[in-house]
């Protein structure tokens, strides 16, 4: 028999991530891939599975503590044909693979799009002389006295019920810099009302998901952010969804399906290395334009959970195929929750798809940092006029939103009609 320690893998350069569930105690016998426990970050509910069988010694968790990578987690006594391999023998790091990473923590639920920055979360604040009682760890107060915060002013934290977390001091630090000094109540935006719904009828309330929470909070702050101008145009897809069609035909074999997405992300490409500043982000401070060499596209994904954007990296150097590949592969992992947090980071634009669910036109939100956003809704067949009959066309709806900061209407406008002309006609893709 011998011991092994179980600890926290590397998480994506993932640091302080909440317990929220720990499922071992003392005497447990476990089995390999097991869920030990649980964590919660801003971008992933991730499972910890056992590495090897056996029965538990001690657990050195709770419920509530903030781990990162390589923090023990319990001892588990094993026997010589339960332990793997690679373990290690004595209580000293070991070099540990990419492979045995990605095998160790498997995220279980994904939470959250996209956004390469972290979102910034808007604690709620009691007016001045308000003694309400701060939920907050030493640590955290710690911290608020350093940084001359009232941690009474903040009555909700983020954390585990409610708890005040440091990101929670951090930002209330930024908000009040941002209001210029002043609570948000004092900014000028009035609060919603509450209103007592029981008295109109009969009511049910479940909480939302995190991800839903912190899509939320990152959208709001894009749009209170960013003076965001939507263009909408059409594509003439008539002859590529013949060509797609066909090139369907000859990978069903191979169990491979190019959808209209596939070509929409080459026209977008195109049009990024034609127009370089739609592949930007402006610097915090406003003063600087942020230019990216990289092509990485985010997808958003529609998932039980809620809306999340896995990044398609270095898209401009992958085939059709290949993207249709690593969609298919992203979408299946989102939608299972198995998405780890670095393959929802990076992104230089975005494209949300509504195609498969319908409409015409839609203004989406751009995913700050980024400049810009793509939106696109379902295709129909319209009457075309061609200078002497109408004939009927493959219509594509496109809807570009983009900060104005960065790009201006002109040049909003010569993008999405770059898009429109290289889905019109393929062949431009290859010049």
């Amino acid at each position: 028999m011998s011991l092994i320690e179980l600890k926290i893998p590397d998480i994506g350069n993932v640091t302080d991530v909440e317990v929220i569930e720990v499922l071992i105690q003392p005497g447990d016998v476990v089995e390999i891939d097991q869920t030990l426990l649980v964590m919660e970050s801003d971008k992933a509910t991730m499972d910890l599975p056992a590495t090897a069988a056996g029965t538990i010694q001690e657990v050195f968790t709770k419920v509530g503590d903030q781990v990162s990578e390589g923090v023990l987690v319990a001892m588990l006594k094993a026997s010589d044909a339960a332990v793997p391999a690679a373990a290690p023998e004595k209580k000293q790091e070991q070099p540990v693979s990419a492979e045995s990473k990605a095998r160790t923590l498997q995220p279980a639920q994904p939470d959250a799009s996209e956004t390469p920055a972290p979102a910034i979360r808007s604690p709620a604040i009691v007016p001045a002389g308000s003694t309400g009682k701060a939920h907050a760890t030493p640590s955290v107060r710690k911290l608020a006295r350093e940084l001359g915060v009232d941690i009474s002013k903040i009555t909700k934290g983020y954390g585990r019920k409610g708890r005040i977390l440091k990101d929670d001091i951090k930002n209330f630090v930024k908000q009040i810099m941002h209001s210029g000094g002043a609570p948000a109540e004092e900014t000028g935006i009035p609060p919603v009302p509450a209103v007592d719904f029981t008295k109109f009828g009969e009511i049910e309330t479940q909480e939302l998901s995190k991800i839903k929470r912190l899509t939320g909070q990152g959208m709001s702050r894009a749009w209170l952010n960013l003076p965001m101008v939507t263009h909408h145009d059409e594509a003439d897809i008539t002859e590529l969804e013949t060509f797609r069609k066909a090139m369907n035909l000859e990978q069903v074999e191979k169990g491979i399906k190019i959808t209209p997405l596939t070509f929409i992300i080459k026209a977008l490409l195109a049009a990024m290395k034609q127009y370089p500043q739609f592949n930007t982000s402006l610097s915090p401070d406003g003063q600087q334009l942020i230019f990216k060499k990289y092509f990485n596209i985010g997808i958003a994904v529609d998932t039980p959970n809620g809306l999340v954007v896995p990044v398609i990296k270095d898209a401009d150097q992958k085939s059709l195929i290949e993207l249709a590949q690593s969609m298919a592969s992203l979408s299946a992992k989102a939608r299972q929750g198995k998405l780890m947090p670095s393959d929802m980071q990076g992104g230089c634009m975005t494209i949300s798809s509504l195609g498969g669910i319908g409409g015409s036109a839609f203004t989406p939100i751009v995913n700050a940092p980024e400049v810009a956003i793509l939106g696109v809704t379902r295709a129909s067949m319209k009457p075309i006029w061609n200078g002497q009959e109408f004939i009927p066309r493959l219509m594509l709806p496109l809807d570009l939103t983009y900060d104005h900061r960065v790009i201006d209407g002109a040049d909003g406008a010569r993008f999405t009609l770059a898009v429109t002309h290289y889905l019109g006609d393929i062949r431009r893709l290859l010049l």
